[in-house]
């Protein structure tokens, strides 16, 4: 055995994306890209705003002394005091760089979060659909995912949760505007959860934290908002990326935000510290710090999602199909128009339409769609998706 037991099933576990990709590759090979229409990536199409261009070249060109030098394992203390001031409108509450974390992504926020609060046997829990390298980072540091089915349209239920939460329970992880479904939980069900943390922390005598999990919290729609966290609950901390809403997936940098009234504020910020480094990441990449910092509250074209997920809502809907529209991020997750979602991908497939399976997110009956991807994959989709349909008609 050339790798462990453990990772050989951990790829078995994340595969289904994979597999769509390397179909993807197979059917491109065989019939030419254009004619293969690919919707199993969440790889952010719409260009970085001329912003970010400008600012990269600007920051490049500047060369202080010691500038690719070591830096404190939380970031650039100026970095993190333009970001704190962007975190501060966002929560509605006063944070200063010090409650800030640079990370390389939302992931690296997650494995420095998981690394600093679980011992071995912890569980977090997750709202289900979820996205499931949640359970390889859990696992990283000891934990495991503990998932619970949300509401049919996708939205909080708390009773699962509260229902799900033991002695082994350290944290519940949420994600909003959720990958794979879009949706966006509200202001009201948030601070209820806060509520029942508060209640269960005291009942079991250990701080109860509550994760957000937050790369497309600007990717929303319809006047759709995003409630801020930390005036409904303290022990929260929020991780995100700039991957979407700058298109800046590949650069590998974001943060950690944690609520100045957490409990065990300071050891929970030298915990994070420690854990940026120890961890490898040392710090999150210096040159793109001082790109991000310029450029808080800049996002890419968020128009150009919204047009396209009408696009594709339109024509599936035209087609047959069921679905909750999504108030947020660039997913859809409609039902399967048979229970088998595998066997409805393989019919997509032939259609040389590529889906992924909602049971690779803990969401079996529902397919996966990632809609950021040019309009002629979209349009050019649908007499596949209706050939499909009708084909799943039969079975």
């Amino acid at each position: 055995m050339s790798i462990t037991a453990k990772m050989e099933g951990f790829i078995e576990k994340s595969s289904w994306i994979r597999k769509m990709f390397e179909e993807g590759a197979r059917l491109k090979g065989l019939y030419g890209a254009e004619n293969v229409f690919d919707f199993s990536l969440g790889n952010p199409n719409v260009p970085p705003p001329e912003l970010f261009q400008k600012t990269l070249m600007a920051v490049a060109a500047d060369n202080p002394e010691m500038i690719h030098g070591y830096m404190p394992n939380p970031g650039y203390p100026a970095v993190r005091a333009k970001v704190a001031a962007q975190v501060s409108l966002e929560q509605g509450m006063e944070v200063s760089g010090d409650e800030i974390l640079m990370t390389c992504g939302a992931a690296g926020g997650l494995n420095v979060i998981f690394k600093s609060i679980l011992d071995t046997g912890d569980e977090v829990v997750v709202p289900s659909p979820y996205f499931v390298e949640y359970n390889f980072y859990a696992d990283n540091h000891g934990g495991s995912i503990r998932a619970v089915k949300t509401k049919p349209d996708f939205s909080l239920d708390l009773s699962a949760i509260e229902a799900a939460i033991c002695e082994r329970t350290r944290a519940v992880l949420i994600n909003s505007p959720n990958n794979p479904t879009g949706q966006v939980y509200s202001r009201e069900s948030l601070e209820a959860l806060g509520r029942m943390l508060e209640e269960k922390s005291a009942a079991l005598g250990r701080t109860l934290y509550l994760i957000s999990d937050e790369p497309y919290r600007k990717i929303i729609y319809d006047g759709v908002e995003v409630p801020g966290l930390f005036t409904c609950y303290r022990n929260t901390m929020v991780t995100t990326s700039y991957s979407k809403d700058l298109s800046l997936a590949g650069e590998r940098i974001g943060y950690v935000a944690l609520c100045p009234a957490a409990d065990a504020r300071d050891a929970l910020l030298g915990g994070m510290a420690l854990a940026n480094r120890i961890l490898g990441f040392v710090n999150a990449p210096a040159l793109m710090q001082r790109v991000v910092g310029e450029l808080q509250g800049v996002t890419v074209d968020i128009g150009e999602y919204a047009r396209k997920r009408s696009l594709l809502c339109d024509g599936l809907k035209d087609a047959g199909y069921e679905f909750t529209v999504p108030g947020g991020a660039f997913y859809l997750f409609p039902k399967s128009p048979i229970a088998d979602d595998v066997a409805f991908v393989r019919l997509l497939q032939e259609e040389k339409v590529l889906a992924v399976p909602g049971s690779g997110f803990g969401g079996p009956g529902h397919i996966r769609l990632s809609y950021c991807v040019a309009d002629a994959t979209i349009t050019g989709a649908m007499p596949g998706f209706r050939r499909a349909m009708e084909k799943a008609k039969d079975l």
